[in-house]
Order: structure tokens, then sequence, then C-alpha cells
């Protein structure tokens, strides 16, 4: 088995024993990139001097007995909203081409204190407004799996990357599914932690009260140590919640017996893939053979999850990206007249078609005169979704549902009817509405051959159960990159790595802008 076919875990082990150094698996993570990026464009940034000066770094840390976590000296990589000093972090927009935080996201400061060497920035919507990866400033990101298909978004490139190993896991973000949804089409395991669980310090808001960062990775195990070290309070961040049950690496254990796995007859109806339905129910026929119970149930108020959550994700995003205006830092129009005419122009030029619109129809909710009619009837909506999901967790320990109606669209396909993709989202939303932990396995393939995961929600802080269920359901397959990944051995380097890690304003242009 080669180095990129290990998980995180496995080659942390390998490199705490002396089978493997850091500086080898970075440089097989590097390679990799120069490998794969032509075809799947799933990093943005790409710091080859820094990753392999840490590397050598973390090594003689962990030589000296000061790094003995399961992640010392593992590649990881960043999606590019999480802030990073030194370090290009764009949001893949061009309002932000030329942005280098002066401080690091709290999140990737654990990971860093745990011994990861960072490989860069991968490729997301633009301002994680998206569901595809297809509305990044510096072009879409391509499924590893089949280059036609979309990886899904918005932290499409972290999962892209992952899926064809370029890195041994990522970190994302997730508003409305993004770590969920694409995982499950990209074929790899994706985790949102309970709203509160990380810290959001440093994080480029989209969403406040629903953007979450969390690991994407291999396997049920990697996304449990990596949450085991991300997960912390943080007094910087006011949304931060002190938690005394972070061990999450407790719960991987191969034993569901008991366990109540709810499945809601709402979230397999109309719209959902037929493929994607039956792969579904057959993974929950694989815990019920294991000892869990699982039974259907009614949960009510489904349909107004995605109405809801758009108008209140949109209000939150048309007030926090307010502040890019080309004053402080950030994109500025060359051709202006005065300060009005320099916001209009430079917003105008700087932001794309689908922030623009969300930032339109957040700006429209929260206006007066309909401000009542939207926003606060959705906060309401809201408050009722809650009680559905408080009501359902009487009854079960886990709710089974697919992550998304189908597997991964074509390219193109889903930017033509913007409703049709935000109607996507209708299986990952409600989780973030309401705060609740939610797990991506994957559990099969389509007749395409594209991949097809299932997904776990939870209540509030219960990511144990999941991991719990997450793992055992694991146990019955092995974990298949796509096919991709070998062909990719013959592919040619790509000639723009190498080229990212600059922090004086240059960016990797990658598709045009």
């Amino acid at each position: 088995m080669s180095i990129l076919e290990l998980t995180a875990v496995e080659l942390g082990k390998r490199i705490k024993t002396g089978q493997v150094t850091v500086e080898e698996a970075v440089q097989a993570s590097l390679d990799q990139i120069k490998k794969a990026e032509q075809k799947v464009n799933a990093f943005v940034t790409v710091d080859e001097e820094g990753a392999l000066r840490r590397a050598e770094e973390v090594q003689k840390k962990i030589n000296r007995g000061e790094l003995r976590g399961p992640l010392a000296g593992v590649p990881a990589a960043l999606k590019d909203n999480l802030c990073t000093k030194g370090l290009l972090t764009t949001c893949c927009s061009k309002i932000l081409y030329n942005f280098v935080p002066s401080y690091t996201a709290e999140a990737v400061l654990h990971l860093e204190r745990a011994g990861a060497v960072i490989l860069g920035k991968t490729n997301m919507d633009e301002f994680a407004m998206g569901s595809t990866t297809e509305t990044s400033a510096y072009g879409e990101t391509r499924n590893p799996w089949n280059l036609d298909h979309v990886p899904g978004g918005s932290s499409g490139g972290s999962c892209a990357a992952v899926a064809v190993n370029e890195c041994f896991y990522a970190l994302g973000s997730d508003t409305g599914g993004s770590i969920r949804q694409p995982s499950s089409f990209c074929g790899v395991t994706g985790f949102k932690p309970t709203y509160g669980t990380v810290s959001r310090y440093g994080l480029i808001a989209y969403g406040s009260s629903l953007d979450q960062i969390g690991p994407v990775a291999k396997d049920v195990t990697d996304c449990a140590a990596i949450l085991e070290a991300i997960a912390s309070y943080d007094p910087k961040d006011s949304t931060s919640i002190r938690r005394e049950d972070n061990r999450f690496t407790e719960a991987l254990v191969d034993e569901v017996r008991g366990l109540r796995i709810g499945i809601p007859r709402d979230y397999f109806g109309e719209g959902l893939n037929p493929q994607v339905r039956d792969t579904i129910l057959g993974a929950a026929d694989v815990l019920r053979q294991k000892g869990a119970i699982v039974e259907e149930f009614d949960l009510s108020l489904v349909e107004y999850g995605v109405p809801a959550y758009y108008v209140i994700a949109s209000a939150e995003a048309s007030s926090n990206l307010s502040r890019f205006d080309g004053v402080k830092y950030g994109y500025r129009s060359p051709s202006y007249k005065d300060l009005y005419s320099m916001y209009k122009k430079s917003r105008s030029e700087g932001f794309g078609p689908e922030v623009k619109r969300r930032i339109m129809l957040g700006a429209f909710v929260l206006s007066s005169g309909y401000y009542d009619a939207y926003y606060v009837k959705a906060q309401k909506t809201k408050a009722l979704i809650k009680r559905a999901f408080d009501q359902a967790f009487q009854s079960f320990d886990v709710i089974l549902a697919p992550a998304s109606p189908d597997t991964a669209p074509r390219l193109g396909q889903s930017l033509r009817d913007p409703i049709q993709m935000y109607l996507g989202d209708i299986y990952t939303i409600s989780a973030n509405l309401v705060g609740l932990p939610g797990l991506t396995v994957p559990c099969g393939t389509d007749s395409s051959g594209l991949p097809i995961g299932m997904q776990l929600i939870g209540d509030c802080f219960q990511e144990k159960k999941l991991i719990r269920a997450g793992f055992a359901f694991e146990r019955s397959r092995c974990y298949q990159g796509p096919a991709m990944a070998k062909e990719l051995e013959q592919s040619t380097p790509n000639p723009y790595v190498g080229e990212a890690s600059s922090a004086q304003g240059s960016i990797w242009e990658k598709g045009g802008k």
C-alpha cells in the first residue's frame, strides 16, 4: 500500500514508529497535487515551501517526544475561508484576491498544535455560497470520480482533494450542508459538529448563526480524531460552547445493539433518486442486522426548511459581506469618481453573480415592510423545526437520511437553475437551522459509478452516537477512493503548483476571474 492510500490515523501511526518520515508524507502529497490539479482543480493555493519547512520542524518534535497525538506529521488542507497568517485567504472571490490575514483561525491553530502540516487552501464556492464549487473565481473543481460532474459544495475542493489523495484530510465549513453534501458526492466522510463545538474565530462568515467548521477525511476514525483536536471553548468566539465530552475517539466501537435509528418518511418521498433511496435503506438494513432498532417515523415541516434557511442565510450574508467595500482591504475598482462610486464599482466588480443574488435577497427580506413577512416568519419556522427534531429525539438516538436527493450532477447543470440547486439542500439544511451535528458516510454508488453517502443526524452534543453508528457501518465495508487516483499517475504535472505560497498579493489563478 502506498503512503497516499493510508488514512490520516494510519499514517500518523507509521510516522510515530519511524516507518514513514513527515517529509516523505508531505512530498508524496505535493507530488500528487502536481499530478492531479490540472484535472481536478481542488487547490487554489499550495504552500510547498512552507509545508516542507513545517515537515522538518514537526519531525524534530516527534523525535523529541513533544508530539505524540494521532495526527502529528499528517499533511492536511484548509478551505479557503479559514484565515491563515501570512498565507492568502480569498474565499475564492475576486474581492479578496490579495488578502493575507495577520492571524490564524483558532481551529487551524489547534491542528498545528497537534502537529498538522498545512499544504494549502482548497477551492470553494465564492464565500461558501453554492452547492457545486462552480461559483469560485478561480474555476470550478471537478469530481475525481467523474470529471464531467461537480464535487458538490461549498467545500467541494476539500472533499475532492481528500478523494483524490492530494491530502490525508481537510477542514471545511458547513452552513447548510457544505461539508456533508460534497462528502457524499466525492465518496469521503464529512462531519458537521454541533453548533458552537468548534470555534468560528478566523472563519470568514457567510451565515453566522449557521456556519460551523468540521473535518473531511477518508473514514469515521479520522473524523473523530480531527474533531477531537479542533473542538474547544474559545472566549474569542461568542457562540463557542464549553463542553466536557470532547473525547470523540472513545465512541469508535463496533457496537450498535439497542441503538434507536429513525428513518423519516418525509425524506424518502418524491424527488429522491430511487438508486439513492435503495442504497440508503440498504445501509439501514446493515445497521439493523448489527442489532440497531430501525424504525420509520414522520418528521414534519421538512418542506419549509429550504425557504426558512435561504431567508435567514441571505439576511446574515447581506450583513456580513457589507464590510467588503474596497476601503481597508481586498479589491478596489481602478475607475471611480467619488466614495459612493468606489463602493458601488468595487462590489459590483468584486462579487460574483451568486453572491450578488444572495446579498440582494438578504437586503430585501430585512428591508422595512418585508422584515416581518419574511425574516421574522423564517425565524418562527426555525423554532418549529427545532421542536419537531426535539420530539423525534425523544424516540430515537440517531436519524438516518440521504445527504442529497441525487448523486453529483454534471458541470453547469445546477447553475442553469439556481432554485433547483437550492432545493438540493433539502436534507442537510435543517441540521444547520437548529444547530444539530451531522455525519456523512459513503455507502455505495449509483449505476454510473458515482458515490452515494448516507447522512446520520444526532441531537445537540450527541456526536458520539453518530460516530458509533458510522463506525459500525464502516466495519462492513472498505474505503475505496476513485479509480481516477491511479490514472493520475500518468498525468502531466501542473506548472502552477508551488507559485501560490507568496504572501505578497499574488494568487494562483486558474480559470480566470
